[in-house]
């Protein structure tokens, strides 16, 4: 299961790693540039709106079926029919909810009609990560993988052509654009997942079955709570900055946000993939009642590693990183959201190692508890810092939600599971820590350019992983050798 593991991840991360940034520093960035950050922060604020509710598309119907197909593989074919019902169902009420929500905290006009755009992207988005659990859940890791960069790699392809193609004036390029090729590439990308679920399916036999739709969302109902409280404490920023502040500076500030939350998100999106393979593997060994010491162990340090590395980065370089991508925008705001942002990246990162060990081994009841402390100390702090900091005063929120609740599970877990890391270990992190980001601030002061001198850093940061033994050197010697075979063929 270990090698299995890291073999997937190392895969997982290498395509990502080619796409993603394209992605952020190319296609997204152009776009809020060529829009501005008034219309973008629309886009942003009303997105994470329509997101907040996505939960309902769902009822933790994607996490249920992952885990339960892992351990029952031969009910692919009964469930695949049943929860597709149960889905088109609840699309019905998040629409619904969505609409209600929005009118009573004031959304009209353009707000709506960009809210049921987003809408329908979230019910697309739903289907393909529930399609995509029945991938996962049958190990097909290498396939699940490529899914998922699919949809970017078709918005970067259509945006690229709109933007750059010269056929196109790029004063018809606006926001909708921008929401309309997202929702072209989610129709492909689900189209293509359908097709490769229903290879392994077998006879599939479609009827109405309301009992097991009833069971199946029963069942799911905690995973359906501890979604919407882990949306609200991750993804309310800004929509309450877009909410609480003046109408003059509101969609502003979000957009000010949105430069800095792009490489948060982005570095979230690439540390959520260890979930989607940590659940499925997690709720397999606990099944088995194998030992997890070693899985947990080989994923915390390589989450870790990257993580951390990423967040020094950030921080010592964030100015040349927002002047880069913002050339003709201050950026002194931006810049300092993400050094903040970036300790709240590590934090959720890290989560998504005990929370998923956790949630693989039933404990909702923990995981919602301290979900919902997390609400009400995200809506406390954001209610307090908002007014008075702005978008800063946000990121500063985030930070502090995402540190207590990854404190929090990691003692849940530690407890629950009897996890040994060993004082050595905590020494060696200690140790890493202190190097990478003495070694940063280094080469900040090089008289070389800022993007040589961030390589150079990069690259030692990588080797201080391994020389404290956070990254195992022949471990991952074996395994990429592995990988890339694995790639070939």
């Amino acid at each position: 299961m270990n090698n299995k593991f890291l073999k997937n991840i190392i895969f997982l991360l290498f395509i990502n790693l080619l796409i993603k940034p394209f992605w952020i520093l190319g296609v997204d960035v152009a776009v809020q540039n060529l829009v501005g950050d008034t219309s973008y922060g629309l886009y942003l604020a009303i997105s994470q709106f329509s997101y907040l509710f996505y939960i309902l598309l769902d009822l933790g119907l994607t996490n249920f079926n992952n885990r339960n197909i892992a351990q029952n593989n031969q009910l692919l074919s009964k469930h695949f029919v049943g929860i597709s019902q149960a889905k088109i169902l609840l699309t019905i009420l998040y629409f619904i909810v969505i609409f209600v929500i929005g009118w009573l905290i004031g959304y009209r006009g353009e707000q709506l009609k960009l809210l049921a755009i987003f809408g329908f992207n979230q019910v697309l988005l739903s289907f393909i990560l529930y399609v995509r659990s029945n991938i996962s859940a049958l190990l097909l890791f290498k396939t699940d993988s490529m899914l998922s960069v699919l949809d970017r790699v078709l918005m970067i392809l259509i945006c690229s052509f709109l933007l750059w193609s010269g056929f196109f004036p790029k004063s018809s390029f606006n926001i909708y654009s921008y929401i309309y090729a997202q929702t072209i590439s989610y129709v492909i990308t689900l189209i293509i997942a359908v097709a490769i679920v229903l290879r392994h399916t077998g006879k599939l036999t479609i009827r109405i079955n309301i009992p097991f739709v009833i069971m199946i969302i029963k069942k799911s109902l905690p995973y359906a709570l501890l979604v919407l409280l882990m949306s609200f404490y991750n993804r309310l920023e800004p929509v309450l900055i877009e909410r609480l502040l003046p109408e003059d500076i509101a969609a502003t500030q979000a957009g000010v946000y949105a430069r800095a939350w792009r490489l948060f998100d982005a570095g979230n999106n690439i540390s959520y993939l260890f979930s989607v393979i940590l659940l499925p593997l997690f709720a397999a060994i606990i099944k088995e009642k194998e030992d997890l010491q070693g899985l947990v162990k080989q994923s915390f340090s390589i989450m870790l590693s990257m993580t951390c590395i990423i967040a020094v980065l950030c921080i010592f370089y964030s100015s040349d990183f927002m002047k880069l991508m913002y050339p003709d925008q201050l950026n002194e705001e931006s810049s300092t959201i993400l050094k903040i942002l970036m300790g709240s990246f590590v934090s959720i990162s890290t989560t998504y190692i005990f929370g998923t060990l956790l949630t693989a081994n039933g404990n909702l009841k923990q995981l919602n508890i301290v979900a919902a402390c997390g609400v009400v100390l995200n809506i406390t702090l954001n209610l307090i810092f908002i007014p008075h900091f702005k978008a800063i005063g946000a990121a500063f929120t985030s930070l502090c939600v995402q540190f207590v609740t990854c404190v929090i599970q990691f003692f849940i877990a530690k407890k629950i599971f009897n996890l040994r890391l060993g004082i050595s270990y905590w020494l060696r992190l200690s140790a890493f820590l202190v190097l990478i980001s003495l070694t940063t601030y280094m080469s900040t002061t090089l008289e070389l350019k800022w993007i040589t001198s961030f390589f150079i850093a990069a690259a030692m940061c990588v080797i201080i992983a391994f020389i404290t033994k956070m990254l195992n050197y022949n471990e991952i010697k074996e395994l990429v050798v592995s990988s890339m075979k694995n790639i070939k063929k």
